[in-house]
């Protein structure tokens, strides 16, 4: 079964989010349990969290369908002491607040050396700080989104995501979310047939599909290997339509919350449905 959505809005209360979600008809989706923008939140009111759950049982969005992202502000590998102590407490308290909302998959972007410290170095220290919010929290599981690799940002290669996850100590809760247009534009050819399945055998040798939790559907503004993060609306990007048929079309990608980060909101109810009946669309 597909399970595909959209990163809703969460304006007004996080108990919005699951009704946005049904507007688009989606079956599934992704939020922000505060503002992405700002290190603290005020903590989340008992109201907001049975509306929540209320919500997203009535509506029929279970845990396995819901990918909640962490703040953009939060650097698990950054190379300095109080910035990184800083980061590592934001992200406890987002697992914290995915725990008490029963939301059990955390999505995040690994971290950036910021041109300071060696690739092994940033990686070792995203590691730490995720095995020390594994520690302090239960329930939830941290995914690690694959980048486009802009700037100083790790992650854009599997590799730096399957060294991350050797490093993590629970494996039962570590996951990874693959981004098409971050992974195009890191220079995994996902647009012609061939280059689509060599990508996702590179995917299952160097990571394992046993840790794919979620994936965000994105066209691409930008070419292959421009390591550039500007998503497009499905097929109107570089990618076209024919790499997310092929995805939908694909058992490995059954399971998980699929969700569109596409830059129109007011396409997402469209692009859904034509997910949608690409999954029904028996392959020639």
């Amino acid at each position: 079964m597909k399970y595909i959505g959209a990163h809703v809005s969460a304006a007004g209360g996080v108990e919005n989010a699951p009704e946005n979600a049904s507007l688009i008809r989606a079956t599934a989706f992704a939020f922000f349990t505060k503002n992405q923008r700002q290190w603290k939140a005020k903590p989340l009111t008992r109201k907001s969290i049975e509306q929540f759950k209320d919500r997203c049982k009535t509506l029929g969005y279970s845990s396995d369908r819901i990918l909640a992202h962490d703040s953009y502000l939060i650097n698990l590998g950054h190379p300095d002491g109080e910035s990184l102590e800083k980061s590592r407490i934001a992200f406890v308290d987002e697992m914290q607040r995915c725990g008490e909302l029963g939301v059990s998959l955390l999505n995040f972007h690994p971290g950036s050396h910021l041109g300071k410290v060696d690739v092994d170095i940033c990686l070792s220290t995203i590691a730490e700080s995720i095995n020390i919010a594994l520690e302090s929290t239960a329930g939830v599981t941290a995914v690690l989104e694959n980048t486009a690799g802009q700037g100083t940002n790790l992650g854009f290669d599997f590799t730096h995501l399957g060294d991350i996850i050797d490093m993590v100590e629970d494996k039962t809760r570590i996951g990874v979310c693959i981004d098409t247009c971050h992974a195009f534009s890191a220079g995994y050819d996902l647009k012609t047939r061939d280059g689509f399945l060599r990508t996702w055998e590179t995917f299952d040798r160097v990571i394992g599909f046993d840790y794919l939790r979620g994936m965000h559907l994105n066209d691409s503004k930008k070419e292959m290997g421009s390591r550039v993060d500007r998503h497009a609306s499905l097929g109107q990007g570089t990618l076209g339509m024919e790499p997310f048929e092929w995805i939908m079309k694909d058992a490995r990608f059954d399971n998980i919350p699929l969700i569109l980060e596409t830059p129109d909101p007011s396409l997402w109810e469209n692009e859904i449905r034509l997910l949608r009946e690409a999954a029904l669309t028996v392959s020639k």
